[in-house]
């Protein structure tokens, strides 16, 4: 045995520890929430407890990224697309982040702009980019979110808008380079824009692939995420 052999590839090291990671913060997260429930009423809320519960969603997401990215380079990340009703997935998206929601004040709308209720595409990965999404909207958002779904020529876009200050000029000029470094101000690494692209990309119809785009502006004048998917 060669020295290049004795020991694990360290991707799949880092896999299996990001696995073991989300497995102890999911384990974490639903102790807290039992811890919570047993408090007093007036105990319960808080800005404390709405930073603690982002958080926890923020961690969740990176982890399912890692994971995510991980089986997307080893080619393990299979796409199931199907139909599923686009307001009951909406819906989905924001129930998950509902207590976040509440506790920074923001109000969350949404509203569907195309005739057909049915949408085509993997329901996991696109809402595991959704969700992504809405959190970083949370983190920067003053108090407003709206996601809306439409039709662009024959692509199904949903968009994720907020109203605070949008998207760094940097990004915004890199938008092809998702994976842009550490920003020292915001401590964004642009993975999540990246994990999003790959997913948007799998999504295939006619030799169209699904992409995304940022920009600034929107009904709610900050940053404005969109997903084409074909």
């Amino acid at each position: 045995m060669n020295q290049d052999n004795e020991g694990l590839d360290f991707s799949t090291v880092i896999a299996s520890t990001v696995h073991d990671m989300k497995n102890t913060l999911s384990a974490l997260i639903q102790a807290h929430g039992q811890w919570v429930a047993s408090l007093p009423e007036a105990h319960r809320t808080g800005d404390e407890q709405g930073v603690i519960e982002h958080e926890f969603s923020h961690l969740n997401g990176m982890l399912v990224q890692l994971l995510g990215l991980y089986k997307l380079g080893v080619n393990q990340l299979p796409i199931c697309p199907d139909y599923h009703e686009l307001d009951d997935f909406i819906e989905a998206q924001l129930a998950i982040h509902q207590d976040v929601l509440k506790h920074r004040d923001i109000l969350a709308t949404w509203r569907i702009d195309i005739d057909n209720p049915l949408g085509f595409f993997d329901r996991e990965l696109v809402g595991s980019v959704i969700s992504n999404v809405l959190t970083n909207a949370i983190r920067f958002a003053c108090h407003a979110l709206l996601i809306s779904i439409e039709e662009e020529g024959e692509q199904l876009v949903i968009s994720v808008n907020d109203d605070g200050p949008g998207y760094p000029q940097r990004m915004l000029e890199r938008q092809e380079d998702y994976v842009q470094g550490i920003d020292p101000l915001t401590g964004s690494t642009g993975l999540g824009l990246y994990f999003a692209a790959r997913i948007a990309a799998l999504h295939e119809l006619d030799g169209v692939n699904g992409r995304i785009e940022i920009s600034n502006g929107g009904a709610l004048g900050g940053g404005l995420f969109r997903l084409y998917l074909p």
